[in-house]
């Protein structure tokens, strides 16, 4: 069976249609009829059948009370028809109650065969049952794994060279075909305000079989830009007009939706060039998953020069708020050579996850355990563990300390040869400084004694010259109880 989409997380299906073909049904559509109660947002159908090692074949389609839907003959087995999205060969659309028939077409069936079949239903009733357009991870077993989150093609303003060589919205196989290329986990495409190209997200998701296809929306306000992942559903974007008076109208929706958000480019002035760069939102930072530290426009100027969101995303942690560095190289033309500056995965955010798929990719993002690869290589790697008094904590996780304790910092390195530890946060002078130079794979130790306070500490790697090749994320130090 080919690669499907996925809906509902849940064990069991809703219903089960079960029939026999038989030589009778020759040349003929059955419609087996199906009840789809209200507040349906999706429906997943998969269909097995015996008989075909005696060359029996059964078509398949779907009707809804109101209007066809779609038919994939005898090249599908599982199909879904979502409010926001569908198979190919379905449409997608609102999901009416009612009486729904599965229609099944015997082109090829012996006179002496009996073919039995089964159709297993499911009902998603809620946008947060979305778990993605892969039906199941694309690569099983915990580890890192590097995507780019930040990415525009024809569906926005994304745009490319014609044939002609003319100026034209670039088509989102060019985007998709430059992260192949670079040999990315996962991408999440998104499109200014809009939901266009989730359908062909939904479309490509079975060809790219080693690439997680995350569906995201950059909600563009006058106040600030954003990103969402992880979700199809319908989002307000006019902030501080009526429909959205509040970010946190459009966050209740999000979080219902089950994705999640972060902040793009806020060290970017706003301007002509980008209406609405920046971040000037009244906002609750508790709700908010990321910041997008480092963006591939601004790399020009370098990964900590103007425009880079690091010192906005610290002042956030000085404050207590405990939000993942990601990056993104907002691509808008999927043709750039993958050498240039902005190119897709420059710079590529590398994740810990349990596995490829959605859920984990966006716990991953949530967890904090994750570093961003300025250069958007394949195989540098940044990993922090401390340790402390039986206590161990990754970038993104906290430790409880006493005034005194001693913290183990192990530090995992690869791809970094020539490169150098940096620290970085308000617990920075608390480590022993280390300038030996990096070995190409190498664990480097480090100690500091806690002082008790409140802070963060984070671990980055830089070039012989100076220059940032991978920013971290915090480890949260916290005083222990008395």
């Amino acid at each position: 069976m080919a690669l499907a989409l996925l809906t509902s997380p849940a064990a069991a299906q809703d219903l089960t249609l079960t029939g026999v073909m038989t030589h009778a049904d020759l040349a003929t559509y059955r419609e087996v009829p199906f009840k789809v109660p209200p507040g349906v947002a999706a429906v997943t159908v998969e269909f097995a059948y015996q008989g075909k090692e005696e060359r029996s074949v059964i078509d398949l389609g779907v009707r809804d009370p109101v209007r066809f839907r779609g038919w994939s003959g005898g090249n599908k087995s599982r199909f879904v028809v979502a409010e926001t999205y569908a198979t190919p060969s379905y449409l997608p659309g609102a999901i009416p109650a009612g009486e729904w028939k599965l229609i099944l077409g015997v082109p090829s069936i012996r006179k002496t065969s009996k073919s039995p079949y089964t159709a297993r239903i499911w009902f998603e009733r809620k946008p947060a049952d979305f778990r993605g357009f892969a039906a199941a991870p694309l690569k099983e077993g915990p580890g890192w794994y590097r995507g780019d989150l930040h990415l525009h093609s024809a569906h926005s303003d994304g745009s490319c060279a014609a044939q002609s060589g003319a100026r034209v919205p670039c088509p989102l196989f060019k985007t998709t075909e430059a992260a192949a290329a670079r040999g990315l986990d996962f991408i999440a495409v998104t499109e200014h305000n809009t939901t266009s190209h989730h359908q062909a997200l939904a479309e490509f998701q079975p060809y790219y079989d080693r690439m997680l296809l995350i569906p995201g929306r950059e909600v563009t306000t006058f106040q600030g830009h954003a990103n969402v992942f992880g979700t199809t559903a319908p989002l307000d974007f006019q902030l501080r007009g009526p429909r959205a008076p509040k970010l946190g109208t459009i966050l209740d929706q999000l979080e219902k939706a089950g994705g999640i958000i972060s902040l793009n480019h806020p060290g970017l002035p706003s301007g002509e060039a980008c209406m609405g760069c920046g971040w000037t939102a009244e906002t609750d930072w508790t709700r908010v998953a990321a910041i997008e530290a480092i963006n591939g426009g601004s790399l020009r100027f370098g990964a900590e020069g103007p425009g880079t969101g690091i010192p906005f995303w610290e002042a956030r942690l000085n404050a207590g708020f405990r939000l993942t560095a990601i990056g993104g190289s907002d691509n808008h033309d999927g043709t750039t050579p993958l050498t240039a500056v902005q190119s897709v995965g420059s710079p590529t955010t590398v994740v810990y996850a349990q596995n490829l798929s959605q859920p984990a990719i966006l716990s991953g993002i949530r967890a904090g355990r994750v570093f961003v690869d300025i250069e958007g290589t394949r195989d540098r790697l940044l990993d922090v563990t401390a340790s402390a008094g039986g206590q161990a904590a990754h970038m993104g996780g906290a430790l409880k300390l006493k005034a005194g304790e001693p913290v183990r910092l192990e530090i995992r390195t690869s791809g970094v040869g020539g490169g150098r530890i940096s620290f970085a946060g308000p617990a920075k002078g608390l480590a022993s400084s280390d300038t030996a130079p990096l070995g190409a794979g190498e664990t480097r130790l480090v100690t500091l004694s806690a002082d008790g306070a409140k802070g963060w500490l984070r671990v980055d790697v830089r070039g012989p010259d100076g220059k940032l090749w991978l920013l971290g994320n915090p480890i949260y130090l916290e005083p222990a109880a008395p």
